[in-house]
């Protein structure tokens, strides 16, 4: 028969699960991982027309995208372009950052599949007599270790072709240049950070869904179980 246990600390984990995943694929879709330099509007006569000043922009550039601005001169418009640079794997910019790519994509496909599995704990505790909290624990570890050997690489790739052109010719391995790092980095970071809080956590999930209370509730016939 199948109990539902719902404890503080099990819904805890799994919502840290779900939001993790999100936050590293969010991140590795971006192409706010670098910000280039400043870049002057090309649309003068436009500026001139109209009596305002020329605002520069910031063109992003991500692991296998970019978004740059495009002057509408007869409409008197700038919008932003957003798309990828590369059409296939091979035409990413680095060696490196193909190799990050691999590296963050294997660990969000484990990070995506630990937060389908965690729906599923409220009534599935084990498989094959093994903590499906301790498994799942264990692949978000491995999970965080690909996450850091693309993180370590990808910077490393700042000295090709395509992150010189956005940040000059001072940009080189581990040198931004004239470059800042976006939020998709700091977020790339941050979801790193809470992979290993995550896994450290799913040992809690597992003594909270497995005490003496819950035990108790099962013995007392109840299916679904509730316990702060």
């Amino acid at each position: 028969m199948c109990h539902v246990i719902v404890t503080c600390r099990s819904m805890l984990w799994t919502l840290l699960s779900i939001v993790v995943a999100f936050a590293e694929l969010i991140a590795f879709m971006s192409a706010d991982w670098l910000i280039g330099k400043a870049k002057p509007s090309s649309s003068e006569d436009v500026d001139n027309r109209t009596g305002g000043s020329q605002e520069p922009y910031h063109p992003t550039l991500g692991i296998y995208g970019r978004c740059t601005r495009i002057s509408h001169i007869q409409l008197s418009r700038r919008d932003t372009l957003c798309g990828p640079y590369a059409e296939n794997f091979n035409e990413i910019a680095s060696g490196f950052w193909q190799a990050t790519a691999i590296f963050l994509a294997v660990g969000i496909m484990i990070l995506c599949a630990v937060a389908f599995v965690s729906v599923f704990t409220m009534c599935v505790q084990s498989i094959m007599k093994k903590s499906i909290f301790n498994v799942c624990g264990l692949l978000q570890g491995i999970a965080g270790l690909f996450l850091i050997l693309g993180l370590i690489l990808y910077p490393a790739g700042w000295g090709c072709q395509k992150a010189i052109s956005y940040c000059g010719p001072y940009a080189s391995a581990y040198k931004l240049g004239d470059c800042s790092l976006g939020w998709a980095f700091y977020t790339a970071i941050g979801g790193t950070v809470l992979t290993f809080i995550c896994a450290v956590f799913s040992a809690q999930a597992e003594i909270a869904t497995s005490s003496d209370k819950v035990q108790e509730e099962i013995e007392e016939g109840k299916n679904l179980i509730c316990l702060l």
